[in-house]
């Protein structure tokens, strides 16, 4: 059983990845037997992905056509509430539950990603990941399947935030406190700095799209 699910798995994961990184963009027609061929897979697999992301809300109906979906305003102010919330909770469930080695991995990529503030893509990944450790530390399943979702309709945005000058270096700066936070078991702390960190890129997104709106 598990074998006839594997290949819906890894179409679903192959799309969603090539909407995640930018090589399908919100409004890019997906077609079944391009992305067969481009993905080595079989159109039934790529059938049923179709179907779960569009079930998702990831893609949307253009007349018979798929495509990227894209959030206007107020999805991506909803979406950011939402996000808000659920980041902060999982902070601090992560201050109250994390592991000793937990933290240890916290500590490890802040550090490590500090080599990445002047690549807004790789940073982008690395802040991915970085978000994901915190919801594993929360060790609540619920709370990391919502997180999960958010954090997949987040592909549907055309840019990172941390392509914004200097908000690499910034972002960095706020994650250090909230491992800080989360290290020492201060879920009040933890909670307000992710919320901080979630606020200020949701600000320094809509400063982006204000500037694209002007060119």
């Amino acid at each position: 059983m598990n074998q006839s699910r594997q290949p819906q798995t890894d179409a679903y994961s192959l799309i969603l990845e090539a909407i995640d990184v930018g090589v399908y963009k919100p409004g890019d027609r997906l077609v079944e037997s391009e992305l067969a061929e481009r993905f080595g897979v079989s159109r039934t697999p790529i059938r049923e992905a179709l179907q779960r992301l569009e079930t998702q809300s990831l893609l949307e109906r253009d007349g018979r056509s798929l495509i990227v979906a894209s959030l206007d305003h107020n999805q991506m102010a909803e979406l950011y509430v939402v996000r808000r919330e659920l980041e902060g909770l999982a902070a601090r469930l992560a201050a109250r539950h994390a592991t000793d080695e937990e933290i240890k991995v916290l500590q490890d990529m802040v550090e490590a990603d500090d080599a990445l503030v002047d690549d807004p893509v790789a940073l982008s990944r690395a802040n991915r990941r970085f978000h994901e450790q915190i919801h594993l530390a929360s060790h609540n399943r619920y709370l990391v399947q919502q997180l999960d979702l958010v954090h997949r309709t987040m592909a549907l945005m055309a840019t990172t935030s941390l392509a914004a000058q200097g908000r690499g270096e910034i972002a960095q700066s706020e994650h250090k406190g909230i491992v800080e936070a989360i290290a020492a078991h201060d879920e009040e702390a933890a909670d307000r700095a992710l919320k901080e960190h979630i606020s200020v890129a949701f600000m320094t997104r809509l400063k982006q799209d204000a500037i694209r709106r002007e060119k």
